[in-house]
């Protein structure tokens, strides 16, 4: 069994007399490629930004040791004048040497060699999202945290994606926690899932488990809206 490289235990957080999240138990273990999906405000950014250290909890507590966490929000933002490879050298200077000595090798993770030298301008979106999760693998981090991966890609740019993560959760064991809208997606992606709805988790499960209780006639999507309606009683 691979260990456990982050967990949350009780995670709560309050703004004002508003409880955005309470009491959320999430284990991510090494090589996991964990979505994290739950509807609009359920408390997913929250959550997240807790995991990295963004905002302090209100309660409970995020465990990870020493693990490091890089993360990729939507579309990156980049230097659009400069090229890939001097977008991943002005972030490599903030880590440092070792940092610096990965760009080819992240550059060739995600298939960016050969555009490496053209203006970030004249990149696809999938491309500056390859870009991004280069960027994100310049600490060589233990977890990486994408947020909407795939949102606006075409076909072809988001298999592309999909396949690098599962390439790099497999090849080089790194965890995954990808927050998405796009359940497809997840399930062909993902080894385990978390649904968020009103700040609670209200399920946490392998996906081959959660596959088991769907149908023809009860897809992802449905078991999804059915347990996220509104009026879900909590335990």
């Amino acid at each position: 069994m691979n260990k456990t490289v982050l967990k949350t235990e009780n995670l709560s957080k309050n703004f004002g007399k508003h409880k955005a999240v309470d009491g959320v138990n999430i284990t991510l273990n090494q090589g996991d490629v964990y979505g994290f999906v739950g509807p609009n405000g359920a408390g997913k950014s929250t959550v997240i930004k807790m995991m990295m250290g963004l905002i302090k909890p209100s309660g409970g507590k995020v465990i990870k040791d020493d693990k490091t966490i890089s993360a990729v929000i939507e579309t990156p933002a980049f230097y659009m004048s400069m090229s890939g490879r001097d977008n991943l050298k002005a972030m490599a200077v903030i880590y440092g040497k070792e940092a610096v000595d990965r760009i080819d090798e992240v550059l060739k993770i995600t298939e960016l060699t050969e555009a490496a030298d053209k203006k970030v301008r004249n990149y696809s979106l999938g491309m500056k999202q390859r870009l991004g999760i280069a960027r994100a693998f310049l600490n060589d981090p233990d977890i990486i945290i994408l947020d909407e991966p795939t949102n606006g890609l075409d076909p072809y740019g988001i298999r592309a994606i999909r396949e690098l993560v599962i390439q790099l959760a497999q090849k080089y064991n790194k965890t995954f926690l990808i927050s998405s809208h796009i359940l497809s997606e997840l399930e062909m992606m993902c080894n385990k899932v978390g649904i968020i709805h009103g700040g609670h988790l209200i399920e946490e499960l392998k996906m081959t488990e959660l596959m088991s209780r769907c149908t023809e006639d009860n897809s992802f999507e449905d078991y999804f809206l059915n347990v996220t309606k509104e009026g879900r009683k909590y335990a």
